[in-house]
């Protein structure tokens, strides 16, 4: 899943990053409104955590320029103001959920991964092809009925390829969803992943190389 954190705080803005990175989600951030609508103008993000009260551009005028747009992007907006008026405001413009601040982190990533749901085409909640099952709500991985233990990025990656549900996926497509933009676009951190998830597995191998096109499952 890719996500924007759009908040003109730092810290906070760097830590609300941090803590969804760490869940297997490649996010990017921006500081203020104007980075927001930039990033957003050339990249297609699955969920952005908004916070209202930002720079340059006000969080409120940057949705209402993506609902203009017809973003497929799921909006979450952060403010400190949490009465219902706000609330109400806040999802006319445009947004699909919204937290007031200060929140439980882990709340943030429920509803992070609720929307991000919505942003993609509907699936069955637990994914299963060619013997491999993976559960997302509980993040688990089996073959067979054998537990699989994943690194976060490994299951990100076999995530992406199941949804894909037989269909080739790109390297670029693997590092936009899985990684960041801060990855460098040259790098063999897929193939070296890929060999590492095929590994775990097991035999027979369930990954396919597709030579110049990318991989599938």
């Amino acid at each position: 899943m890719r996500v924007l954190v759009v908040e003109d705080e730092r810290v906070l803005a760097d830590a609300i990053a941090t803590g969804l990175r760490r869940e297997a989600m490649a996010v990017d951030v921006a500081y203020d409104g104007a980075a927001a609508l930039e990033k957003t103008g050339y990249i297609d993000y699955d969920v952005i955590v908004l916070d209202r009260d930002l720079p340059k551009v006000h969080g409120d005028e940057v949705a209402r320029r993506l609902v203009a747009q017809r973003s497929a992007s799921r909006i979450i907006m952060l403010t400190a103001a949490g009465d219902v008026d706000d609330k109400v405001e806040g999802l006319e413009l445009g947004a699909d959920d919204y937290l007031a601040k200060p929140f439980v982190f882990m709340e943030l990533v429920a509803r992070v991964r609720a929307l991000g749901r919505r942003s993609a085409p509907p699936l069955p909640p637990v994914l299963e092809r060619a013997g491999v099952r993976l559960d997302p709500g509980r993040r688990q991985v089996t073959r067979d009925g054998v537990e699989v233990h994943l690194t976060k990025k490994e299951f990100a990656v076999l995530e992406e390829l199941m949804r894909a549900e037989g269909a080739v996926v790109s390297q670029e497509d693997l590092l936009d969803k899985a990684w960041d933009e801060n990855i460098d676009p040259f790098t063999n951190v897929v193939r070296v992943t890929m060999m590492t998830l095929r590994k775990k597995l097991g035999d027979p191998p369930v990954i396919e190389t597709v030579p110049g096109v990318g991989y599938r499952l």
